[in-house]
């Protein structure tokens, strides 16, 4: 394994303490060829950078992620970091380094940690408002911000800050079996939403049918009011009307078809 040295704390180039000096080996890296070779070599220079992964993923800390996790995304970011950063190019590797970890664990959140879907301008917002209120409540006898405070402190209006406000749950949305807020009957959520009402559809077919049956004979009528209203059999039918089953068989199948056809002509 190579030993990858530890910067001084006052190199310039360096302003982070843990911020080792790997730019020897980062210029063997791009010299050498791919293979077992320089793939040890950037898995090296990932475990010397490991620290400085770790403080940057424990600046989302209590935000709704395990700490352990948040340290899995944020190797994610260093790796990607080593494998894409060019010496060549002339700027530190923390330069690089660092927004490419705190993007990984940003792009973390928005894309797995909302339990609901939150529009990106509305996760902005709650990020501006959450840091405001921190900034505001930073004294032990600072009051709670209104909106007013919070807009005049970020530039944004009431409105936005509002927005801000209200997509904070979307990490961690209520469960329907929670109780209400000032309730105490033991009820939850899922016992105040409503419920499609089936008989509204029932309605609605009934009315439309009703101009197409007006025009039935009135033996068609008849077979359909015993057949579905009274539930009598075919055979029942017939003796009652003095026809064959075969024929209250021909005369359901075609009227109820032709109901069909003229209902939804209707309904377009």
């Amino acid at each position: 394994m190579t030993s990858v040295r530890a910067h001084p704390r006052a190199h310039p180039r360096h302003p982070h303490d843990d911020a080792p000096d790997t730019s020897a080996e980062f210029r063997r890296i791009a010299a050498l060829p791919d293979g077992p070779s320089k793939e040890a070599l950037r898995q090296d220079v990932v475990r010397a950078w490991m620290p400085m992964a770790e403080r940057l993923a424990g600046q989302f800390r209590d935000r709704g992620e395990a700490t352990e996790d948040l340290r899995q995304v944020a190797m994610v970011g260093l790796v990607k970091a080593v494998r894409r950063y060019d010496p060549d190019r002339g700027s530190a590797f923390e330069s690089y380094a660092v927004p490419t970890v705190v993007g990984e664990v940003k792009r973390h959140f928005r894309d797995h940690l909302w339990g609901v879907h939150v529009p990106r301008r509305a996760q902005e917002l709650r990020v501006q408002v959450r840091d405001a209120v921190q900034e505001l409540t930073r004294s032990p006898d600072a009051r709670t911000p209104k909106v007013a405070d919070i807009a005049a402190h970020t530039g944004l209006s009431e409105e936005e800050v509002r927005a801000g406000m209200a997509a904070r749950g979307g990490f961690a949305p209520l469960s329907l079996d929670a109780e209400p807020r000032g309730a105490n009957d033991g009820l939850g959520l899922m016992d105040t939403l409503g419920s499609t009402e089936p008989s509204y559809e029932r309605v609605v077919q009934r009315e439309s049918l009703k101009p197409c049956l007006r025009g039935l004979s009135e033996r068609e009528r008849k077979i359909l009011y015993l057949r579905f209203f009274c539930d009598e059999t075919q055979s029942r039918i017939a003796g009652r009307l003095g026809i064959s089953q075969m024929q209250v068989s021909r005369l359901l199948s075609d009227t109820c078809a032709r109901l069909g056809r003229q209902a939804g002509a209707r309904a377009v």
